[in-house]
């Protein structure tokens, strides 16, 4: 069982965050100032850190610094402030992602799955990764829909394993391109469009089901619905 510690100062929304979390199967511990979150962090070997940035005693982003400088937790920073500069120095200081109130709890419980999913200290890597029928297996670069053998390209494959391992997160053309086609690509953005159709054409329209969805303006991501 995965254990999360909660740095919030707010006690009704630490307390929504834990009966939601302890819902899904983790375990919660919480702090509800700096000084507290730190001795907590450091004290409990917590597999994640739900780190808020506005604290009493010291601040989160202060929290973070030090937490750094003896552990590689994941941290997940929760700010009221939609601010590129403090997610930016969230993002230097060591935390892993952010997310900026009010947000909605399944994007949370989806960021929070993605980060103790790609972190080595928190479980183990996953090589198989599952929606609905649609299975990938990464090391024998096999992907199949209801035990169907669906026929990727390495890019296709590459684009669809991004996709899954973020499910229900929405990714921007610009993230895809950095992650699937990295950061030296000089292209297009649509060169994403273009791979988001291929996907679409082997798997939502052949199997007539709905997993790559259209967030417009946005990006795109894959839910079963």
């Amino acid at each position: 069982m995965f254990k999360i510690l909660i740095i919030e100062d707010e006690i009704k929304i630490a307390r929504f965050l834990e009966l939601e979390l302890q819902h899904e199967g983790y375990q919660v511990i919480q702090a509800h100032d700096g000084r507290e979150g730190l001795e907590t962090a450091l004290r409990e070997k917590a597999d994640l850190i739900l780190l808020d940035v506005m604290l009493p005693g010291l601040n989160g982003m202060e929290v973070c610094r030090r937490i750094r400088q003896t552990t590689e937790v994941p941290i997940i920073m929760l700010t009221a402030k939609d601010e590129t500069m403090d997610k930016v120095m969230g993002l230097d200081l060591g935390a892993d992602d952010y997310i900026t109130k009010p947000f909605a709890i399944e994007e949370l419980l989806a960021r929070i799955r993605t980060v103790l999913k790609r972190n080595k200290e928190g479980s183990q890597p996953v090589d198989v990764l599952k929606i609905g029928k649609l299975k990938l297996a990464e090391k024998q670069h096999l992907v199949t829909y209801n035990q169907d053998v669906i026929e990727l390209t390495k890019r296709e494959f590459d684009l669809l394993l991004y996709l899954m391992e973020n499910e229900n997160i929405v990714l921007s053309r610009e993230k895809i391109l950095e992650k699937v086609w990295g950061y030296d690509y000089l292209g297009d953005t649509n060169v994403v469009d273009v791979y988001i159709r291929y996907l679409r054409s082997k798997i939502d329209e052949k199997y007539k089901t709905k997993l790559i969805h259209t967030i417009r303006g946005v990006g795109y991501l894959l839910r079963n619905e």
